[in-house]
């Protein structure tokens, strides 16, 4: 039986940035809330001493996250990245397997919550112990292999060939996925959220506290401010729009976009008062709470962790027909698909659904029945995954 798993997630929540990788850290919570005994590692690159990053340097080696402790064992991460990533995966994997194998007891199973760097970076443990390898794939080294730098695409490929699952978080990506390695590999296994967390009951509380009027209509971006999250579309919208109960809200936590988000909102009928970056997830519930729409017009995406939060909070979903969106969003009964990179669609859609209530808390309220019918809630992540631990116990790494 497994009970021991070593998790290592270099995209993991950390005292100098707590909003980088949060469904990693929900991936650990939930193996560990069901029972597992988790050892987890978050790798820190080796911070310079002034500068940008040099904030790195006060990171302690271990701090507790949310119930568990996260250590953070340092590499050399050498730039600039488009020469030098390869090498940078080469040091992950001497000084963090090393680390690993000093610090914690040998493990049932490894589960990297990345393919590269994770996976790459703990395959000379998983060899030297003989432990199987699971590697979680949401989206970015399947979906961009053909531009990866050639030195890391072939340690992507030795980490598929030695590991012993790939998850992958939609069921578009697994096709991809099997076009690199063999097919009884590659589960998909979808994240998600948990409704409970979401107070739905107290929405008319929560909109006086965040300066809502109890009658608009709350459009809710959530994402980083850039291209891929379809930002140009968003901006090219907003001066053109007239929807004089709808108030619009923009949480990011970064992008090189948002002073063109801005600027657009300065254009607009709408306020640029609600635009967050860097809130808390406990703030982030609240909004998806209060929101009656999620606007989410991406251009590439695996299976977005917003929209289960969406779900989950009964908010009605506006996103594109792309990825795994169109496999969590069913067109016409808890959302709206739009084709990526057509504005006009965008502004239509907004039109149409902003000024229907009635049709909102409908499409709300069946993607809730339907984030639960799924089993899209981290309880039943944590259940999918150990029924796929079960079948290696006692098995070693893929030969």
């Amino acid at each position: 039986m497994v009970s021991r798993v070593l998790a290592s997630a270099v995209n993991h929540p950390d005292s100098i940035n707590p909003y980088i990788g949060l469904f990693n850290h929900r991936i650990i919570r939930s193996l560990q809330d069901s029972g597992l005994s988790v050892d987890a590692v978050a790798p820190r690159p080796f911070a310079p001493p002034v500068g940008p990053k040099s904030e790195y340097n006060m990171l302690p080696s271990v701090e507790e996250w949310d119930g568990y402790d996260v250590h953070h064992p340092r590499f050399w991460y050498l730039l600039p990245k488009r020469l030098f990533y390869g090498l940078s995966g080469d040091s992950f994997a001497k000084r963090v397997s090393e680390y690993v194998d000093e610090t914690f007891e040998e493990p049932d199973l490894v589960q990297a919550c990345h393919i590269y760097l994770d996976g790459y970076g703990l395959l000379p443990y998983c060899r030297n112990h003989d432990v199987p390898l699971f590697v979680v794939s949401h989206g970015h080294f399947m979906n961009n292999y053909e531009d990866l730098a050639r030195g890391v695409r072939s340690r992507v490929d030795e980490t598929l060939t030695a590991c012993s699952k790939v998850l992958c978080v939609s069921d578009a990506l697994a096709d991809t996925a099997r076009s690199h390695v063999s097919s009884e590999k590659v589960e998909t296994v979808p994240i998600g959220a948990t409704p409970e967390r979401y107070p739905t009951d107290q929405e008319s509380q929560l909109r006086r506290e965040l300066g809502i009027d109890a009658d608009a209509t709350v459009a809710l971006f959530v994402g980083e401010f850039c291209e891929r999250k379809g930002i140009p579309e968003v901006t090219t919208v907003l001066p053109e729009l007239s929807l004089p109960d709808t108030e619009f809200v923009f949480i990011g936590h970064g992008g090189a976009q948002r002073s063109e988000l801005q600027a657009a909102l300065a254009e607009s009928d709408f306020s640029g008062r609600h635009v967050y970056t860097g809130i808390t997830s406990l703030a982030l519930r609240r909004w998806l709470t209060v929101a009656d729409l999620l606007v989410l017009p991406s251009r590439a995406e695996g299976r977005p962790t917003v929209i289960y939060e969406a779900m989950a909070a009964e908010t009605a979903v506006l996103g594109t027909d792309i990825g795994g969106v169109s496999e969590q969003v069913v067109d016409g009964e808890t959302g709206v698909l739009i084709q990526p990179r057509d504005a006009t669609a965008l502004a239509d859609a907004l039109e149409s659904l902003t000024t229907d209530s009635d049709r909102l808390a409908e499409l709300g309220s069946n993607g809730h029945q339907r984030l639960v019918n799924q089993g899209w809630t981290w309880d039943g992540y944590a259940t999918r995954v150990r029924e796929l631990y079960a079948e290696f116990e006692g098995k070693g790494l893929q030969k």
